[in-house]
């Protein structure tokens, strides 16, 4: 069912020193910070040769990064995120073998602009799984 590993995404308590390391220090290609109102986010990606990095910054009292970071001050590994062909047909087998979507069930529109859901980390080895539609 799932296709490519898309990206894996970091939370970070100060986004503009993370995107500095990983451009000045690791010499990578990085995007401009992009604010994700409906999310709670401001994303920054970075672009390997295999996938992509998603930075990801507070945006708002009630960004889940936020909450994450009392959790984890330092920050670290918020998600990974794997392409699926058809995201509510993932969604449907994925839930009639009892994983758990979070929110209300539906897709979103995600930070690349196209469907995602999120996938319940208890159901995926406390990882907090991130479907994409390719």
């Amino acid at each position: 069912m799932i296709g490519r590993l898309n990206h894996v995404a970091i939370a970070v308590k100060d986004l503009a020193a993370a995107t500095r390391l990983y451009k000045d220090t690791l010499g990578a290609e990085v995007s401009a910070a992009v604010p994700q109102p409906a999310h709670g986010v401001v994303t920054v990606f970075i672009t390997l040769p295999n996938t992509k990095i998603e930075l990801l910054g507070v945006l708002g009292d009630n960004s889940p990064i936020g909450k994450f970071l009392e959790k984890n001050p330092d920050g670290g590994i918020h998600h990974i995120c794997y392409e699926v062909a058809d995201i509510r047909a993932a969604r449907d087998q994925l839930k009639s073998q009892g994983a758990r979507v979070l929110g209300d069930g539906e897709p979103k529109i995600g930070a690349h602009g196209k469907p995602v859901l999120f996938l319940h980390p208890k159901d995926f080895c406390g990882t907090l799984v991130e479907l994409e539609q390719a």
